[in-house]
Protein backbone atom coordinates (compact mmCIF):
# COMPACT_ATOMS: atom_id res chain seq x y z
CA UNK A 1 0.00 0.00 0.00
CA UNK A 2 2.53 2.24 0.77
CA UNK A 3 4.49 1.64 -2.48
CA UNK A 4 1.14 2.14 -4.42
CA UNK A 5 0.67 5.81 -2.56
CA UNK A 6 4.13 6.73 -3.31
CA UNK A 7 3.81 5.68 -7.25
CA UNK A 8 0.73 7.18 -7.46
CA UNK A 9 1.91 10.45 -5.90
CA UNK A 10 4.77 10.22 -8.43
CA UNK A 11 2.48 9.61 -11.38
CA UNK A 12 0.25 12.68 -10.66
CA UNK A 13 3.11 14.88 -9.64
CA UNK A 14 4.55 14.23 -13.32
CA UNK A 15 1.56 14.29 -15.07
CA UNK A 16 0.61 17.94 -13.26
CA UNK A 17 4.41 19.00 -14.18
CA UNK A 18 4.05 17.54 -17.55
CA UNK A 19 0.00 19.72 -17.70
CA UNK A 20 2.71 22.98 -16.83
CA UNK A 21 4.82 22.84 -19.75
CA UNK A 22 1.71 22.36 -22.03
CA UNK A 23 0.84 25.67 -20.77
CA UNK A 24 3.78 27.51 -20.96
CA UNK A 25 4.62 26.53 -24.31
CA UNK A 26 0.59 27.30 -25.89
CA UNK A 27 0.72 23.59 -27.50
CA UNK A 28 -2.55 24.38 -29.19
CA UNK A 29 -1.67 27.98 -30.57
CA UNK A 30 2.10 26.48 -30.96
CA UNK A 31 0.62 23.64 -33.23
CA UNK A 32 -2.19 26.06 -35.15
CA UNK A 33 1.35 28.33 -35.74
CA UNK A 34 3.39 25.20 -36.24
CA UNK A 35 0.80 24.46 -39.33
CA UNK A 36 1.95 27.59 -41.21
CA UNK A 37 5.21 26.57 -40.89
CA UNK A 38 4.47 22.78 -42.99
CA UNK A 39 2.60 25.39 -45.43
CA UNK A 40 5.28 27.29 -46.18
CA UNK A 41 7.19 23.82 -46.43
CA UNK A 42 4.51 21.80 -49.55
CA UNK A 43 4.53 25.31 -51.27
CA UNK A 44 8.47 25.37 -51.53
CA UNK A 45 9.03 21.49 -52.29
CA UNK A 46 9.81 20.79 -55.78
CA UNK A 47 9.68 17.03 -55.64
CA UNK A 48 7.65 15.07 -53.37
CA UNK A 49 7.61 15.63 -50.24
CA UNK A 50 9.82 13.93 -47.21
CA UNK A 51 7.54 13.45 -44.72
CA UNK A 52 11.03 13.06 -42.20
CA UNK A 53 12.25 16.22 -43.01
CA UNK A 54 8.73 17.90 -42.87
CA UNK A 55 8.33 16.28 -39.20
CA UNK A 56 11.65 17.72 -38.34
CA UNK A 57 10.86 21.53 -39.70
CA UNK A 58 7.49 21.06 -37.62
CA UNK A 59 9.17 19.96 -34.54
CA UNK A 60 11.66 22.89 -34.80
CA UNK A 61 9.07 25.08 -35.03
CA UNK A 62 7.34 24.26 -32.61
CA UNK A 63 9.95 24.34 -29.94
CA UNK A 64 11.02 27.61 -31.22
CA UNK A 65 7.65 28.82 -30.56
CA UNK A 66 6.90 27.23 -28.09
CA UNK A 67 10.41 29.09 -26.37
CA UNK A 68 8.68 32.14 -27.29
CA UNK A 69 5.87 31.46 -25.68
CA UNK A 70 7.54 30.07 -22.57
CA UNK A 71 9.36 33.81 -22.20
CA UNK A 72 6.22 35.50 -22.84
CA UNK A 73 5.01 34.17 -19.88
CA UNK A 74 8.19 34.62 -17.70
CA UNK A 75 8.50 38.53 -18.64
CA UNK A 76 4.58 38.92 -18.29
CA UNK A 77 4.09 36.89 -14.55
CA UNK A 78 3.02 39.67 -12.89
CA UNK A 79 0.73 41.22 -15.16
CA UNK A 80 -0.78 37.86 -15.51
CA UNK A 81 -1.87 37.37 -12.43
CA UNK A 82 -4.03 40.74 -13.18
CA UNK A 83 -6.13 38.60 -15.50
CA UNK A 84 -8.58 36.40 -15.31
CA UNK A 85 -7.47 34.71 -18.44
CA UNK A 86 -3.99 34.81 -17.78
CA UNK A 87 -3.81 33.92 -13.31
CA UNK A 88 -3.75 30.45 -13.43
CA UNK A 89 -0.86 30.41 -16.21
CA UNK A 90 2.26 28.13 -14.19
CA UNK A 91 4.80 30.70 -13.79
CA UNK A 92 1.96 33.21 -13.25
CA UNK A 93 0.21 31.21 -10.70
CA UNK A 94 4.02 29.88 -8.78
CA UNK A 95 3.17 25.91 -10.12
CA UNK A 96 6.73 27.03 -12.25
CA UNK A 97 9.88 28.97 -10.93
CA UNK A 98 11.11 31.73 -13.13
CA UNK A 99 14.43 29.51 -13.31
CA UNK A 100 13.00 26.34 -14.32
CA UNK A 101 10.58 28.27 -17.01
CA UNK A 102 13.75 30.03 -18.48
CA UNK A 103 15.72 26.71 -18.41
CA UNK A 104 12.77 25.17 -20.26
CA UNK A 105 12.63 27.89 -22.64
CA UNK A 106 15.88 28.54 -23.57
CA UNK A 107 16.92 24.62 -24.24
CA UNK A 108 13.87 24.34 -26.28
CA UNK A 109 14.68 27.50 -28.58
CA UNK A 110 18.62 26.29 -28.61
CA UNK A 111 17.09 22.59 -30.27
CA UNK A 112 14.72 24.31 -31.98
CA UNK A 113 17.03 26.56 -33.99
CA UNK A 114 19.69 23.44 -33.81
CA UNK A 115 17.25 21.19 -35.74
CA UNK A 116 16.58 23.80 -38.85
CA UNK A 117 19.92 24.34 -38.72
CA UNK A 118 21.05 20.59 -39.19
CA UNK A 119 18.64 19.65 -41.15
CA UNK A 120 17.57 22.55 -43.21
CA UNK A 121 19.64 25.68 -43.70
CA UNK A 122 21.25 28.23 -41.56
CA UNK A 123 18.97 30.78 -43.12
CA UNK A 124 15.63 28.90 -41.79
CA UNK A 125 17.23 28.56 -38.32
CA UNK A 126 18.00 32.14 -38.39
CA UNK A 127 14.49 33.36 -39.17
CA UNK A 128 13.16 31.40 -36.09
CA UNK A 129 15.83 33.05 -33.61
CA UNK A 130 14.72 36.48 -35.00
CA UNK A 131 10.57 35.78 -34.90
CA UNK A 132 11.44 34.16 -31.37
CA UNK A 133 13.42 37.76 -30.53
CA UNK A 134 11.10 40.17 -32.02
CA UNK A 135 8.01 38.36 -30.24
CA UNK A 136 9.12 38.01 -26.54
CA UNK A 137 12.02 40.99 -26.90
CA UNK A 138 9.92 43.74 -28.70
CA UNK A 139 6.01 42.39 -28.99
CA UNK A 140 5.94 42.02 -25.40
CA UNK A 141 7.66 44.56 -23.50
CA UNK A 142 5.58 47.24 -26.20
CA UNK A 143 2.30 45.95 -25.25
CA UNK A 144 2.48 47.91 -21.88
CA UNK A 145 3.64 50.68 -24.01
CA UNK A 146 2.22 51.47 -27.50
CA UNK A 147 0.17 50.07 -30.00
CA UNK A 148 2.60 49.64 -32.36
CA UNK A 149 3.42 46.29 -30.24
CA UNK A 150 0.32 44.34 -32.68
CA UNK A 151 2.90 45.37 -35.70
CA UNK A 152 5.98 43.39 -33.83
CA UNK A 153 3.41 40.78 -33.23
CA UNK A 154 2.37 40.25 -36.58
CA UNK A 155 6.14 40.61 -38.03
CA UNK A 156 7.13 37.31 -35.64
CA UNK A 157 3.35 35.76 -36.08
CA UNK A 158 4.07 35.77 -40.33
CA UNK A 159 7.42 33.98 -39.76
CA UNK A 160 6.72 30.02 -39.77
CA UNK A 161 5.19 29.77 -43.92
CA UNK A 162 8.67 31.98 -44.19
CA UNK A 163 10.58 29.47 -42.21
CA UNK A 164 9.02 26.21 -43.95
CA UNK A 165 9.61 27.87 -47.11
CA UNK A 166 12.86 28.91 -46.60
CA UNK A 167 13.88 25.20 -45.43
CA UNK A 168 12.99 23.63 -48.49
CA UNK A 169 14.23 26.39 -50.62
CA UNK A 170 17.07 28.34 -49.17
CA UNK A 171 15.92 31.41 -50.66
CA UNK A 172 13.52 34.36 -50.15
CA UNK A 173 11.75 34.79 -53.29
CA UNK A 174 8.00 35.96 -54.22
CA UNK A 175 6.08 33.33 -53.41
CA UNK A 176 8.26 33.58 -50.05
CA UNK A 177 6.87 37.25 -49.36
CA UNK A 178 3.67 36.61 -50.32
CA UNK A 179 3.16 33.94 -47.67
CA UNK A 180 4.41 36.05 -45.25
CA UNK A 181 2.29 39.16 -46.79
CA UNK A 182 -0.80 36.99 -46.07
CA UNK A 183 -0.40 35.76 -42.62
CA UNK A 184 0.93 39.26 -41.67
CA UNK A 185 -2.36 41.05 -42.75
CA UNK A 186 -4.51 38.43 -41.41
CA UNK A 187 -3.04 38.89 -37.63
CA UNK A 188 -4.41 42.28 -37.41
CA UNK A 189 -7.98 41.63 -37.80
CA UNK A 190 -7.32 38.56 -36.04
CA UNK A 191 -5.36 40.14 -32.66
CA UNK A 192 -7.77 42.94 -32.55
CA UNK A 193 -11.20 41.11 -32.68
CA UNK A 194 -9.29 38.85 -29.51
CA UNK A 195 -8.50 42.40 -27.79
CA UNK A 196 -11.90 43.72 -28.62
CA UNK A 197 -13.52 41.00 -26.82
CA UNK A 198 -10.98 41.01 -23.70
CA UNK A 199 -10.30 44.40 -23.58
CA UNK A 200 -11.83 44.69 -20.34
CA UNK A 201 -8.85 41.98 -18.83
CA UNK A 202 -6.41 43.49 -20.54
CA UNK A 203 -6.67 46.66 -18.72
CA UNK A 204 -6.60 45.41 -15.49
CA UNK A 205 -2.38 44.75 -16.62
CA UNK A 206 -2.33 48.31 -18.20
CA UNK A 207 -2.51 46.95 -21.83
CA UNK A 208 -4.07 48.91 -24.47
CA UNK A 209 -4.29 47.08 -27.78
CA UNK A 210 -6.81 48.09 -29.47
CA UNK A 211 -6.21 50.82 -32.22
CA UNK A 212 -8.15 53.56 -30.39
CA UNK A 213 -6.38 54.37 -26.84
CA UNK A 214 -9.99 54.20 -25.49
CA UNK A 215 -10.76 50.85 -26.72
CA UNK A 216 -14.21 49.50 -28.22
CA UNK A 217 -14.59 52.37 -30.61
CA UNK A 218 -15.68 53.22 -33.76
CA UNK A 219 -11.78 54.33 -34.24
CA UNK A 220 -11.00 51.07 -33.33
CA UNK A 221 -13.52 49.41 -35.97
CA UNK A 222 -12.62 51.27 -38.60
CA UNK A 223 -8.85 50.42 -38.44
CA UNK A 224 -9.89 46.68 -38.10
CA UNK A 225 -11.98 47.22 -40.72
CA UNK A 226 -9.64 48.49 -43.29
CA UNK A 227 -7.16 46.05 -42.41
CA UNK A 228 -9.36 43.05 -43.01
CA UNK A 229 -9.91 44.63 -46.44
CA UNK A 230 -6.53 44.67 -47.95
CA UNK A 231 -6.46 41.13 -48.01
CA UNK A 232 -8.71 41.47 -51.02
CA UNK A 233 -6.02 43.34 -53.50
CA UNK A 234 -3.36 40.52 -51.75
CA UNK A 235 -5.31 37.50 -53.01
CA UNK A 236 -6.34 39.31 -56.25
CA UNK A 237 -3.04 39.62 -56.94
CA UNK A 238 -2.36 35.79 -56.34
CA UNK A 239 -4.75 34.74 -59.36
CA UNK A 240 -3.87 38.08 -61.84
CA UNK A 241 -0.01 37.26 -61.68
CA UNK A 242 -0.64 33.21 -62.28
CA UNK A 243 0.02 32.16 -58.69
CA UNK A 244 -3.26 30.22 -58.40
CA UNK A 245 -6.15 29.16 -61.05
CA UNK A 246 -9.59 31.02 -61.61
CA UNK A 247 -11.13 28.32 -59.48
CA UNK A 248 -8.87 28.70 -56.41
CA UNK A 249 -8.81 32.01 -56.73
CA UNK A 250 -12.83 32.59 -56.71
CA UNK A 251 -12.60 30.11 -53.62
CA UNK A 252 -10.00 32.28 -52.08
CA UNK A 253 -11.53 35.73 -52.98
CA UNK A 254 -15.11 34.51 -51.52
CA UNK A 255 -13.60 33.51 -48.31
CA UNK A 256 -11.84 36.97 -48.31
CA UNK A 257 -15.09 39.08 -48.76
CA UNK A 258 -16.44 36.66 -46.26
CA UNK A 259 -14.27 37.39 -43.64
CA UNK A 260 -14.33 41.01 -44.68
CA UNK A 261 -17.97 41.62 -44.20
CA UNK A 262 -17.50 39.78 -40.53
CA UNK A 263 -14.78 42.87 -39.88
CA UNK A 264 -17.50 45.39 -41.69
CA UNK A 265 -20.28 44.27 -39.41
CA UNK A 266 -18.03 45.15 -36.15
CA UNK A 267 -17.65 48.36 -37.70
CA UNK A 268 -21.00 48.51 -38.29
CA UNK A 269 -22.23 47.18 -35.05
CA UNK A 270 -19.24 47.70 -32.81
CA UNK A 271 -21.20 44.89 -30.30
CA UNK A 272 -19.25 41.47 -28.71
CA UNK A 273 -21.31 39.25 -30.68
CA UNK A 274 -19.49 40.61 -34.15
CA UNK A 275 -15.90 40.57 -32.98
CA UNK A 276 -16.68 36.72 -31.35
CA UNK A 277 -17.90 36.16 -34.97
CA UNK A 278 -15.27 38.22 -36.16
CA UNK A 279 -12.71 36.12 -34.00
CA UNK A 280 -13.86 32.55 -34.91
CA UNK A 281 -13.54 33.56 -38.57
CA UNK A 282 -10.14 34.12 -38.49
CA UNK A 283 -9.48 30.77 -37.02
CA UNK A 284 -10.87 29.27 -39.86
CA UNK A 285 -9.86 31.53 -42.95
CA UNK A 286 -6.24 31.62 -42.72
CA UNK A 287 -5.75 27.58 -42.71
CA UNK A 288 -8.49 27.46 -45.57
CA UNK A 289 -7.13 29.61 -47.92
CA UNK A 290 -3.47 28.03 -47.16
CA UNK A 291 -5.02 24.61 -48.06
CA UNK A 292 -6.43 25.90 -51.34
CA UNK A 293 -2.91 27.52 -51.53
CA UNK A 294 -1.53 23.93 -51.65
CA UNK A 295 -3.88 22.05 -53.65
CA UNK A 296 -3.37 25.08 -56.57
CA UNK A 297 0.60 23.51 -56.15
CA UNK A 298 -1.37 20.19 -57.30
CA UNK A 299 -3.81 21.15 -59.63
Amino acid sequence: MHYTSIQSRITHFTAAKFSDYLQLVKVRLTMSVVFSAGVGYVLGVESSINFFLLGMLLLGGFLITGAANGLNQIFEKDLDKLMTRTGNRPVASGRLSVTEAYAVSLILGALGAFLLNYFFNFLSSMIGVLSLIIYAFIYTPLKQKSRLAVFAGAIAGAAPPVIGYVAITGTIDMWCILLFTLQFLWQFPHFWAIAWMLDDDYKKAGFRLLPSLKGRTKYSAIITFFSTSLIIPLVLFFYFENYVGIAIGFLMLILTINFTYQSYLLYKTRQMESAKKLMFGSFYYLPLVQILLMISKYL
